[in-house]
């Protein structure tokens, strides 16, 4: 009988080596490290080197957990990448350069655009399809920010880091992934956007770098209700209250969203998990990346209940709600 469930078999996360701190930031700009941690939470991030491209980034954290649930990459169905910043603009995908790179030669392949909701997106559709097709399925988040952040912004170069991270979602007779709820807010795509693509005809003239543009102030105020709306939906919908949540994996947008949304829910700290002094914001690849480094402390156990909830452009919200490593 085919298996009508699926449970996340491996993660693996990858950060660039290049540490930068807020100090180092203010010898260009200015600001100061008091001035960041106090607006945003974060201390330093991760910088990926000139010589490297995402694919490479995504490429480590596949092996990982590749290695972890015990599977040779030709035995994946499909490959779903999330990724604000491809190796390419538009083609051919990174999933398809990752594909080729892990030699995944029966697996297919495709990106998905959800920014930073990207990764809880991802889930929902890799268990849809894993379910019909009773195949593994290979999700990355893969963010290399960096190279679209303007770097003499203080109110964006501050905010972001690179990183990705992967998890392998497999058929079970157990249920890992209990429910998803997706949401999006395009009329309020302006709020938070890169600007370029196809939307307006190319001239001759060259072409200006496109960076992340975002209103930070509306952006706040926004997310955190969505954020508000997302927990509340999931607890509701399941029958639950936040008492019964092991541990609650956000976004790491601003630890300032964070602290709101904790007070405005009473959700004890110690189950809000956050990396972002560490990291920064890393888009899609923040959520797996944080539950890859509270797996490696030993913090999850078999059958606790984990509530993911993000936001980002276009706009996107959503969050899941997970099993770890349910017992039949």
């Amino acid at each position: 009988m085919p298996y009508k469930h699926v449970k996340i078999a491996g993660t693996g996360s990858y950060l660039p080596d290049r540490v930068v701190t807020n100090d180092d930031l203010a010898v260009k700009l200015d600001t100061n490290d008091e001035w960041i941690f106090s607006h945003t939470g974060i201390r330093q991030r991760r910088i990926a080197d000139d010589s490297q491209s995402p694919v490479d980034m995504a490429f480590e954290a596949s092996q990982k957990a590749l290695a972890e649930a015990g599977m040779e990459p030709d035995e994946l169905g499909m490959i779903l990448l999330s990724t604000c910043t491809g190796d390419y603009n538009y083609l051919p995908s990174s999933a398809c350069l990752l594909q080729h790179r892990l030699g995944a030669n029966n697996a297919g392949a495709f990106d998905l655009l959800a920014a930073c909701s990207g990764f809880v997106y991802c889930l929902e559709m890799a268990r849809c399809w894993a379910v019909c097709n009773q195949k593994p399925v290979l999700i990355v988040a893969n963010e290399m920010l960096s190279r679209i952040t303007d770097w003499e912004s203080r109110e964006t170069c501050i905010l972001f880091g690179d990183g990705a991270a992967a998890v392998i979602l497999t058929p079970s007779r157990e249920n890992g992934l209990l429910y998803s709820y997706l949401g999006a807010d395009g009329e309020n795509s302006r709020l938070l956007y890169v600007d370029g693509g196809s939307r307006l005809a190319r001239g001759r003239e060259p072409i200006a770098p496109s960076y992340v543009q975002m209103q930070g102030r509306t952006t706040f105020s926004i997310a955190v209700r969505a954020l508000e709306q997302v927990v509340l939906k999931i607890l509701k919908d399941n029958k639950l209250q936040i008492e019964d949540i092991a541990h609650i994996i956000p976004h790491q947008a601003n630890m300032r969203i964070l602290e709101t949304l904790a007070k405005r829910l009473n959700i004890p700290i110690e189950r809000l998990h956050a990396n972002i002094d560490r990291v920064a914001n890393t888009s899609s690849a923040s959520i797996p990346i944080l539950l890859d480094e509270l797996k490696e402390q030993g913090k999850l156990k078999p059958n606790d209940l984990i509530l993911t909830v993000a936001f980002g452009g276009g706009l996107t919200y959503g969050g899941n709600l997970i099993r770890w490593q349910p017992e039949s």
